[in-house]
């Protein structure tokens, strides 16, 4: 079927998870007693800032849902999150104005 083994198909996936739980474990494990240094602290912040719209231009963008055609609903929903994010400078209050613009807007149309 695939060309490879059983045993190399689980060698990888266990290679994978322990290189992982290493990496993890690298900086949370063994520095995790440690002060993080002022500079580090101050990228760390900007984590959330980039992982989530990181995940979520595609899902607006190129929507699966459509076919990959952009969607004037999800756009209208991204537009309202920004908004909501710059007014209220709440990553919470701006995730649900733009899931409560979401819903509403597939459940009227």
């Amino acid at each position: 079927m695939s060309g490879y083994s059983d045993a190399a198909i689980w060698f990888v996936i266990l290679a994978l998870g322990v290189g992982t739980f290493l990496l993890r474990w690298s900086f949370l494990g063994a520095a995790g007693r440690r002060p993080v240094p002022e500079w580090a602290g101050r990228w760390l912040r900007y984590t959330a800032v980039a992982v989530l719209p990181a995940l979520v231009a595609p899902l607006v963008i190129w929507p699966p849902a459509t076919g990959g055609t952009p969607d004037p609903m999800r756009l209208a929903a991204a537009a309202a999150t920004v908004a909501a994010g710059l007014l209220t400078r709440s990553t919470l209050w701006a995730i649900i104005v733009g899931g409560v613009v979401l819903t509403a807007g597939f459940w009227l149309g």
